[in-house]
């Protein structure tokens, strides 16, 4: 059984030109709310005791999510690697989009959580 596909390195649609800009907006998105997220938590903890319940349930809720999401994105990366030995290659941008995404929500759903 002999499956050649070539995958190009370069976007040669407008659709999949159109994906590769979401995945830089996305990026961008992820790069700033992590950046106001970081700052936010470091005021918090700059403001108030550590040992406080409020505080132990931000520290908490901040571990949980970083592996909840590395553990999401580890699944994509996973997937997108047997799919290509099943000679089932996917784009960069597409692979790259899936696995920000569960990064991408979760800072964006803290930033704006820790804005209030």
């Amino acid at each position: 059984m002999n499956r050649t596909s070539t995958l190009t390195f370069m976007p040669t649609t407008p659709v999949a030109m159109f994906d590769v800009w979401k995945v830089g907006v996305m990026a961008f998105e992820l790069w700033s709310t992590s950046l106001s997220t970081i700052t936010m938590r470091n005021h918090l903890w700059q403001t108030q005791p550590f040992f406080s319940p409020k505080m132990m349930q931000e520290n908490q809720r901040m571990v949980t999510e970083k592996l909840e999401a590395s553990m999401e994105a580890g699944l994509v990366m996973q997937k997108a690697l047997f799919n290509s030995m099943n000679g089932q290659l996917a784009p960069w941008w597409v692979t790259s989009k899936h696995t920000m995404k569960p990064y991408h929500q979760r800072s964006s759903a803290n930033s704006r959580r820790l804005a209030k």
